[in-house]
């Protein structure tokens, strides 16, 4: 695991370079419009929010001892709760939405790397758009049901730090599927591209881990994590379907 990981991670080098080579940031004008707008609709929200989640459960503690220390508490659960849930909903928001100009950014990428040899599918973008969609609806579902336990489990000492650490890798686990799924689309159907991803989960973390440390730089971050993470991506499920095919 350790190993595909690291692996995953060092498909990096040489991205931007490539994204040079192929003249293929035109392609990516758009999602980095939607990836902006994604952040800034749920940065206001969260910022709204917050406090109300805070003040929902302070409300919940009747006792006047303790109330203030209680109110700090819940204002830092609160912003917890709406920054794991806003990176959440952010990822797959953009992943789904982009899915119709990632694709054939992904397909540029094998034609050039497989020459004569990669795998075109004519689909249409409603299509491409679709499986995003279906993908990370799927995805958001489990995220979801792994996220709110580990939450909880988050705010007790010591055992907050590893169950932190476990909400990371979930995070990145399926950021990095779906950026392997806009290569996946060509070559496998959807429950075999689940199963794929599932069986090279490591190489899906490691793509992830830059994903989402790229969503802590501001404003340059968001616009560029797309570009970045779908081309190391790409190159990173080309050598995996290599090795299945073979």
């Amino acid at each position: 695991m350790i190993k595909s990981i690291v692996k995953g991670l060092a498909a990096y080098k040489d991205s931007i370079s490539l994204i040079h080579k192929l003249n293929l940031w035109k392609y990516f004008a758009i999602p980095m419009v939607i990836s902006f707008v994604t952040a800034l609709l749920i940065g206001i929200t969260a910022w709204g929010l917050s406090d109300t989640i805070g003040g929902f459960i302070s409300g919940l503690w009747v006792w006047s001892w303790g109330a203030e220390t209680m109110t700090t508490l819940s204002n830092l659960i609160g912003a917890l709760v709406i920054i794991a849930l806003g990176l959440l909903l952010y990822k797959h928001l953009i992943m789904a939405f982009s899915a119709p100009f990632m694709s054939p950014v992904s397909e540029k990428i094998e034609a050039y790397l497989q020459p004569g040899i990669h795998q075109h599918r004519d689909t249409s973008n409603a299509s491409q758009l679709i499986r995003g969609i279906r993908i990370n609806l799927r995805n958001l579902g489990w995220e979801l049901l792994m996220t709110m336990p580990l939450l909880l489990l988050s705010l007790i000492p010591v055992v907050g730090i590893i169950a932190t650490l476990v909400l990371f890798l979930i995070q990145a686990y399926y950021a990095g599927f779906g950026n392997m799924d806009y290569t996946l689309e060509r070559h496998l159907r959807y429950r075999e591209s689940v199963s794929f991803v599932k069986q090279n989960r490591g190489f899906a973390i490691g793509n992830g881990i830059v994903f989402m440390l790229f969503l802590l730089i501001p404003i340059v971050g968001i616009v560029l994590v797309l570009p970045i993470s779908v081309t190391a991506a790409s190159k990173t499920t080309l050598t995996l379907l290599d090795q299945k095919n073979q």
